[in-house]
C-alpha cells in the first residue's frame, strides 16, 4: 500500500481551504467586485441584516464568517436543523451582556433558515427590529415564501451565483498547491483534461469540487518520482461516473445541449431525440436534462400546449422512480412531445414585460376597489369600494381595471394563433368585444317619447 504523506488533516478538504479572508475569496463578484454593495459595506465596517440566498457550495458560510470577522462583531452560528427558540433565547442573553459590557454588536449566521418555522422566526424578529442582533440567514429555498414577511423586510436578499468554471479551476489550484491546508505536500500532477472534468461535473458547487479532488486525491498512487498522476480515470473512479465525450474545455457540453434545445424549438422530433441520446450515452445527468425540458415546456410552448409542462414534470417523477436506464424511455417521450407541440413564447415575452414594468415603475399601490376591507377602518378609507363581483354577472365579465392605476390599460399576454392558445385568443378577443359593445350601449344617448306629442 502506498505511504501516505505525514501530515494527515482529519477535517475534509473543503473545510481546510475555507477562505478566512475576504481577498481570498473567490467568486460572487457581483456583490464583492470594486464599488459592489458587500465591498462598500465592508470598507465601511457596517453591516446590515442580510439572507444570502444560493445554491449548495457557493460560499454562505464562508462569507458570513468574513462579515463578522471585518466588522468586529462577536458571532453567533446558529443551525435551523439543530436549534430551537431556547438557544435563540440563550444568544439574546449573550448579545445583551455584549453589549453593555464591552459595547460589542452580535451577528447571529442561521444555517438553512428556510427550515424555520413561523414560532422560531419570530422569535428573532424583535430583536432583529431593536438592533440587537444583526441576522444572517443562508439559504437555498426562495426567502420569499420561507421567511415571514415582517422579517424579510428587514433583511437585504443578495443572491449568491454558482461558480464559473474559471472560478472552481482557481480554487482547485489552491488546493493542490497549498502545503498547509492543501494537497501541496501531496505533489500532485492534474491532468488539465481531468480538471476541466472535475469542474464542470461540480456544477458551481465548490464544496463538491475539493470533496471529489480529495477522493481522486487519495486513490492516485504516487509515481517513482512521488508525484501522484490525476488522470480522467482517476476522477471517474472517485466520482463513480464516466465523464461525457466533451473537449479539454468543455465547450461541447455547451454545444450538445444547445442542439437540443434547437431541435426542440424547430419541431424537429428526429434531431432532439439524437441529442437527447448523445448526452445520455456520454453520462450526462438526466435530472439536468429534465430541468431543461421543463423549462422549455414554459418558455417555447407555454398555453399552446399547456399539457407539455404537466408531461415533462410527469417525466421527471417517472425518472426519479425507475432510474436509468428504465427512466430514459420518459425523458425519450417528453421530448418527442415537447418536439411536436405547438410552439409560442407568449408567456415567456410577458413574464419578461411584466418584470421590466415593475423594476421601472417600482412598489405601484394596489387600487382600491381591488383591496379587502376587513375593517370598518378600511372601508371608510374607500378599501373595496366599487368592486364588481364578476359572477353576479350573467357572462361572469365585468368592466374593471386590475391593473395599477399607471399601467392601466397595458396588454401583456399576446396569445398566438397557434394550439391552444388559439382557442384562448378567441375567447379573450369575444371577452374584449363584449365589453366594449356594452361601454357603448351604455354610453349611448337615451331617447325618451313624449306623452304629449
Amino acid at each position: 500500500m502506498a505511504k501516505q504523506p505525514a501530515a494527515q488533516h482529519t477535517a475534509p478538504l473543503a473545510e481546510r481551504l475555507r477562505p478566512q479572508t475576504i481577498d481570498d475569496f473567490v467568486g460572487q463578484k457581483q456583490l464583492l467586485g470594486e464599488d459592489k454593495l458587500l465591498k462598500r459595506l465592508i470598507h465601511q465596517r457596517y453591516l446590515p441584516s442580510l439572507l444570502l440566498w444560493g445554491p449548495p457550495g457557493t460560499g454562505k458560510t464562508t462569507l458570513a464568517r468574513i462579515l463578522a470577522q471585518t466588522t468586529g462583531a462577536d458571532f453567533s452560528f446558529f443551525s435551523a436543523v439543530l436549534s430551537g427558540v431556547k438557544e435563540i433565547r440563550e444568544i439574546v442573553t449573550q448579545a445583551q451582556a455584549a453589549k453593555e459590557e464591552r459595547s460589542t454588536a452580535t451577528i447571529v449566521f442561521v444555517d438553512e433558515i428556510h427550515r424555520f418555522n413561523k414560532s422560531q422566526q419570530d422569535a428573532f424578529l424583535p430583536h432583529v427590529e431593536s438592533g440587537l442582533l444583526t441576522l444572517i440567514g443562508a439559504t437555498t429555498e426562495n426567502p420569499s415564501f420561507h421567511v415571514i414577511a415582517p422579517l424579510l423586510s428587514r433583511c437585504r436578499v443578495l443572491v449568491l451565483n454558482p461558480l464559473s468554471p474559471d472560478e472552481l479551476l482557481t480554487i482547485m489550484q489552491r488546493a493542490i498547491t497549498d502545503n498547509e491546508q492543501g494537497l501541496g505536500s501531496w505533489q500532485i500532477a492534474l491532468a488539465p483534461e481531468a480538471a476541466t472534468y472535475l469542474a464542470r461535473i461540480a456544477d458551481g458547487d465548490a464544496r463538491s469540487l475539493l470533496n471529489s479532488l480529495e477522493i481522486a486525491a487519495n486513490l492516485a498512487t504516487p509515481d517513482d518520482t512521488g508525484k501522484r498522476q490525476i488522470t480522467l480515470a482517476t476522477v471517474e473512479e472517485a466520482i463513480q461516473r464516466k465523464s461525457l465525450r466533451y473537449d479539454a474545455d468543455g465547450e461541447e457540453h455547451y454545444n450538445l445541449i444547445s442542439a437540443l434545445h434547437k431541435s426542440l424549438r424547430d419541431s424537429d422530433p428526429d434531431g432532439a431525440l439524437y441529442w437527447l441520446c448523445r448526452m445520455l450515452a456520454a453520462g450526462e445527468e438526466p435530472l439536468y436534462l429534465i430541468r431543461r425540458l421543463i423549462r422549455f415546456a414554459s418558455e417555447d410552448i407555454g398555453n399552446a400546449d399547456p399539457q407539455a409542462l404537466t408531461l415533462t414534470i410527469n417525466a421527471r417523477s417517472s425518472y426519479q422512480t425507475l432510474g436509468s436506464p428504465e427512466g430514459d424511455l420518459a425523458l425519450a417521450q417528453a421530448v418527442i412531445y415537447l418536439a411536436t407541440a405547438p410552439k409560442s413564447n407568449a408567456v415567456y415575452t410577458a413574464y419578461n414585460t411584466v418584470m421590466q414594468d415593475i423594476r421601472r415603475t417600482g412598489s405601484l399601490p394596489v387600487p382600491l376597489h381591488l383591496r379587502n376591507a376587513p375593517t370598518s377602518l378600511m372601508k371608510d378609507l374607500g378599501y373595496g369600494q366599487g368592486y364588481q363581483y364578476a359572477h353576479d354577472d350573467p357572462n361572469a365579465l365585468v368592466d374593471q381595471h386590475h391593473l395599477p392605476t399607471e399601467l392601466e390599460g397595458k396588454i401583456y399576454y399576446q396569445p398566438t394563433n397557434r394550439g391552444y392558445e388559439a382557442i384562448i385568443r378567441d375567447r379573450l378577443g369575444k371577452w374584449r368585444q363584449l365589453l366594449r359593445d356594452r361601454n357603448r350601449s351604455q354610453k349611448a344617448p337615451k331617447f325618451t317619447i313624449n306623452p304629449e306629442m
